[in-house]
């Protein structure tokens, strides 16, 4: 008997909806696209419809929306202006529904989970909302919405609401499942976990050739030759714990004078200069502002530790995986999201205590070969459980899931 031939994998038409100004350099936006690149890789086809600002991927079919008039200029996160975003964004989705006739919209963030579910409905497509927090916990971290105020609850129920309008919902990490389940009654069986991933070719550790253009770039930042360099790429603001980074660099140049901190990031660059400043850790911290993506794995080079003093509990932390594949060693506030990519490699400090932070980043730094075996562990750790392809496989799988149910 002939052996029956395996049906070839189905091909999906994906409508992607990123309420973001996609592609910016963060975290986010990097998932997006990174899931766009695996699935284009896999066969499928990816169109990616967004506001109007941020940079063309090559590779990547993007659609934008037209420009408010009265508002051309805005930053990352939460923004009054939002809604107008979202309206245009919504028009958008809703022409690129007509003309592309998706077999899936896969939509990022609430917004984009909104807009999905409802014209996903009057059409028939089934929609998977890529968790990435909560939308009040998110604007609550911003100080957009006050946890007390009138509009807490209203915005609370809303969540509720969008939750319950996709087929399938995949998050960044387990913790964001228990979230889900917890906090918005999300346990049915939707709930699917894709960790955020990197890619461990591009993010690679520092080898012997890499030392001279690691000296022409410290060197052009201003950092001394001699000193041990310890390494934060990310958004800057208090969710992140920026400031609580500047008060545990001050309690360890104390002690390790060689020590410098080299803090890359937007978009709170000039408020951070300030506080190093009156901190009187001026000379020992350089602050990049933005650093493009394609250029990361080069500035992350210069770390001999990283740092995640993210204080936020509902988002992920992409950046960690980053570290990971450059064999950092690194040290983090002790969160679920943390201890689910680090394991037991991370050298943790109770959340919101700068001393102990500086404590866990002097470990590191004065014992050079433990910390050596913690970040090739971590690197171990990232190329097993953390690329991208396994998380196309997954999401395919999702995809493959919805597509038998809606026959």
């Amino acid at each position: 008997m002939s052996r029956q031939a395996m049906p070839a994998p189905r091909r999906y038409r994906v409508l992607m909806i990123a309420p973001t100004s996609f592609f910016s350099d963060y975290g986010c936006c990097v998932r997006i696209r990174e899931e766009a690149r695996v699935l284009q890789q896999l066969g499928h086809e990816v169109l990616i419809v967004t506001y109007y600002k941020g940079r063309e991927v090559a590779g990547l079919t993007i659609r934008r929306t037209l420009p408010l008039p009265w508002h051309t200029h805005y930053e990352v996160g939460a923004s009054r202006h939002k809604a107008a975003f979202d309206a245009l964004l919504g028009l958008t989705t809703l022409g690129a529904l007509l003309r592309r006739r998706p077999d899936v919209i896969h939509a990022h963030l609430h917004e984009g989970a909104l807009i999905g579910g409802v014209l996903g409905r009057l059409r028939g497509v089934p929609l998977v909302f890529d968790f990435q927090g909560s939308m009040t916990g998110e604007m609550v971290d911003h100080r957009f919405l006050n946890p007390n105020g009138v509009l807490y609850q209203p915005l609370r129920r809303l969540e509720w609401a969008i939750d319950r309008l996709p087929q399938a919902i995949i998050t960044s990490s387990r913790h964001a499942v228990d979230v889900l389940a917890r906090e918005f009654g999300c346990g049915d069986g939707r709930v699917f976990t894709v960790p955020d991933c990197v890619n461990a070719d591009f993010f690679r550790p520092r080898r012997p050739e890499d030392a001279a253009d690691v000296a022409a770039l410290k060197a052009s930042l201003g950092i001394p030759s001699d000193r041990q360099v310890v390494a934060y790429l990310g958004l800057l603001a208090e969710y992140q714990g920026t400031g609580l980074l500047l008060q545990a660099a001050a309690h360890l140049v104390q002690e390790m004078p060689e020590v410098h901190f080299l803090i890359m990031g937007y978009p709170g660059e000039a408020l951070y200069r300030q506080q190093a400043a009156q901190l009187g850790i001026a000379d020992r911290v350089t602050f990049t502002g933005k650093v493009p993506y394609d250029e990361a794995p080069r500035y992350l080079a210069l770390g001999d530790v990283a740092v995640s003093p993210k204080i936020s509990a509902t988002e992920g932390s992409g950046k960690l995986l980053n570290y990971m594949a450059l064999a950092l060693p690194t040290a983090a506030f002790d969160t679920p999201v943390h201890r689910e990519y680090l394991g037991e490699d991370g050298v943790y400090a109770p959340v919101g205590d700068a001393a102990a932070l500086a404590a866990a980043l002097r470990q590191l730094l004065t014992d050079g070969h433990a910390a050596a075996e913690r970040g090739a562990r971590l690197r171990a750790r990232a190329l097993a459980k953390y690329t991208w392809e396994q998380a196309g496989a997954q999401i395919q799988r999702i995809y493959d899931r919805l597509w038998a149910g809606n026959q």
